[in-house]
């Protein structure tokens, strides 16, 4: 059985603290679980990325068309993510997950068997899919985790997950010099590599169907049917779409999110290329040298996240937005240098910096997300994480109209400057902000074990 069905506990409560060392609970297995898979996703999404030099030599690419395929890589996200988040509110987490990963991992085998750019492209374009992944892991520990440590939860989440893609950078040349070392030729060498994260994503679906669940109460579809409210809304995937798209909150997170995850998008596709073509560093140096930007993210998204709820305990909602700002400024600044540095040593240096910052605003970006709408969550997260697909299609598409990279990075480090301006603009009305503070201060009660009330929410 795919789904076995878990305990139903009508009264279970969303966990006040992040207990990184224990599964024993649904809510830490599913915030594991959930990294986890979006570790191996991001490792699958990103794989062929660092393999291009190689790819481009066998294929015979043009720069116009290498372009394309790294375009494609996060077009058609753009549209699973705005699918899957309301498709969370109706199946739940667990069910989304289990079947993104088992169909998702179908490209990227097809991936390996590629003969020519054609058909490179359109799996290319069909393995970007599994970056909604994002999505699901966000949704799944918003609904795990109490208001004052939700930005935490999601922002480590988030950042272990995505250090998958840095993943890949560092080790897919270092797989393919192994599996060549073996006498396979070349030809194969890169595509018996690509197995690798495909065999991961098929394991990983079933691990997620058996160990984990929708909600610490249960699974959605067990208390519907108990008549029991798990807090995701019972409304349609549609209705909660439209629902989280009048909020004009969500437009503008997603706007920041477009400027600094999509950001990372466009690092992912290109760094180990830039540092090959630009510095004439080795492939397997070139892609040591790349993955340190996908390394940050093991603590520098979660960064965000802990920054966002400490700030939160003395400012509330408003230091939320105040810190997202002030990360983005710093995000445009690194690029600004990034693009200027004259050697490999400086570019890598200033690469950390803006790096830095970058996964500190998307950790900050998801701290503040489940505060924007409860009732339409999985609406909201797709709509924002959607967001910075778009600004890896922006990026794409302005990287082929500019003569350089450089120039690319320099024009994106002026609009995460700009863009700081969108997380300003986003405000809350006065009795939002007292309903989250109850809420946050009831979180806050029982974790210190002070007797209150029951809530749901706490």
């Amino acid at each position: 059985m795919l789904f076995p069905a878990p305990t139903v506990h009508p009264h279970g409560l969303k966990a006040t603290r992040l207990k990184l060392f224990s599964c024993s609970t649904p809510q830490m297995r599913a915030f594991h679980l959930s990294w986890l898979a979006f570790f191996i996703c991001f490792f699958a999404w990103f794989a062929a990325a660092p393999l291009m030099p190689l790819i481009k030599v066998e294929f015979k690419l043009s720069a116009a068309q290498i372009a394309n395929i790294n375009i494609a890589a996060v077009a058609v996200t753009v549209l699973v993510r705005l699918i899957v988040g309301p498709l969370c509110d109706r199946f739940g987490p667990r069910r989304t997950y289990t079947w993104l990963l088992l169909l998702g991992a179908i490209p990227v085998f097809g991936l390996a068997f590629t003969h020519s750019y054609a058909t490179f492209l359109f799996f290319r374009l069909c393995i970007g899919g599994i970056g909604a992944s994002f999505v699901i892991t966000q949704y799944h520990t918003s609904v795990m985790f109490a208001p004052n440590i939700v930005g935490t939860a999601n922002a480590t989440a988030g950042g272990w997950g995505n250090a998958g893609g840095g993943f890949a950078q560092s080790v897919m040349p270092l797989l393919v010099a192994a599996v060549i070392s073996l006498g396979v030729e070349k030809a194969w060498g890169w595509r018996a590599a690509l197995l690798v994260p495909g065999v991961a994503m098929v394991a990983m679906g079933f691990v997620y169907a058996r160990f984990t669940q929708d909600a610490p109460q249960g699974d959605f579809r067990d208390l519907r049917a108990r008549g029991i409210d798990a807090g995701s809304g019972k409304k349609g995937g549609l209705a909660i779409f439209l629902q989280a798209s009048r909020n004009y909150r969500v437009w503008m997170l997603a706007a920041v999110y477009g400027a600094s995850f999509g950001v990372e998008l466009f690092i992912h596709t290109i760094a180990t290329s830039y540092y090959v073509d630009r510095f004439g560093l080795s492939l397997q140096r070139a892609g040591l040298a790349a993955g340190i930007f996908g390394a940050l993210a093991l603590f520098a998204r979660a960064l965000g996240g802990i920054a966002s709820d400490r700030v939160a305990l003395r400012r509330g909602l408003d230091g939320r937005t105040a810190l997202l700002a002030a990360c983005l400024v710093g995000e445009g600044l690194g690029l600004l240098w990034f693009s200027r540095a004259p050697t490999a040593g400086l570019a890598i240096a200033a690469m950390s910096l803006f790096g830095l910052f970058t996964h500190m605003a998307c950790g900050a970006t998801y701290a503040l997300t489940p505060f924007i709408d409860r009732k339409a969550l999985g609406g909201v997260s797709g709509i924002i994480g959607a967001g910075g697909n778009v600004g890896g299609v922006v990026a794409g598409f302005l990287n082929k109209a500019q003569a350089a990279p450089q120039q690319t990075l320099w024009i994106l480090g002026l609009i995460a400057l700009v863009t700081s301006g969108c997380a300003i603009a986003v405000r809350f009305p006065a009795a939002h902000k007292r309903a989250e503070q109850e809420l946050f201060d009831e979180a806050l009660a029982r974790r210190d074990g002070i007797p209150g009330p029951t809530a749901a929410t706490a």
